[in-house]
């Protein structure tokens, strides 16, 4: 499933070092504007589209999507977490693409700690936990990878993000990197501003 994008990391490198470059004067503090930053409010999103293949990857804080980063212990954060997932194992609802681009869903991953699969080092120890302890918070992300295939990829002009910013009204910004048919590129959206165009 990550064939396609395996390749963009180094396929937008320039565009990569270049955000981070501008990143650096605003929050020198902030893993020095890093690719790998973890900042409330903002997740990322890797589109591919290859022939009729249509790979999206999002990265988000779980702060943006659950509300919360700390491990679901009570009835209502569990909840919430299993709320969240339903939706994120749904992502038609959450991808505006168009209906004439005929596309299904043909596989998905999804990754957090708070789905119980935190990675765990040799000695059985919780990654997050030691993170928790360094730091004292704790910064937990969901991931989501989807493969979708499309009868008709060429009717695909523009991809939107508006059902998912209205799914996670916490998520204000989304920095979208894409591969498509006309080239690479870079790009911030917002729910003001939540179409990407391929």
């Amino acid at each position: 499933m990550r064939r396609l994008l395996l390749a963009l990391p180094f396929a937008l490198l320039p565009l990569a070092v270049a955000h981070a470059h501008d990143e650096h004067d605003h929050d020198h503090d902030h893993a020095h504007g890093t690719l790998g930053a973890h900042e409330h409010g903002v997740a990322k999103l890797n589109v591919v589209l290859d022939g009729n293949t249509l790979e999206l990857e999002l990265d988000s804080p779980a702060m943006n999507l659950v509300g919360f980063e700390h491990s679901a212990s009570s009835d209502a954060d569990k909840a919430k977490v299993a709320a969240v997932r339903q939706q994120l194992e749904q992502p038609l609802k959450l991808f505006g693409l168009p209906a004439a681009a005929g596309c299904t869903e043909e596989a998905q991953e999804l990754e957090s700690p708070l789905f119980g699969d935190a990675a765990k080092d040799d000695d059985g120890d919780d990654h997050e936990h030691e993170h928790e302890h360094e730091h004292g918070h704790q910064h937990s992300d969901i991931e989501a990878h989807y493969q979708l295939k499309c009868s008709a990829p060429e009717k695909i002009a523009e991809l939107d993000l508006a059902p998912l910013f209205k799914a996670f009204p916490a998520t204000q910004k989304i920095n979208v990197q894409l591969i498509g048919p006309n080239g690479q590129k870079g790009l911030e959206t917002s729910p003001a501003n939540a179409v990407v165009r391929f």
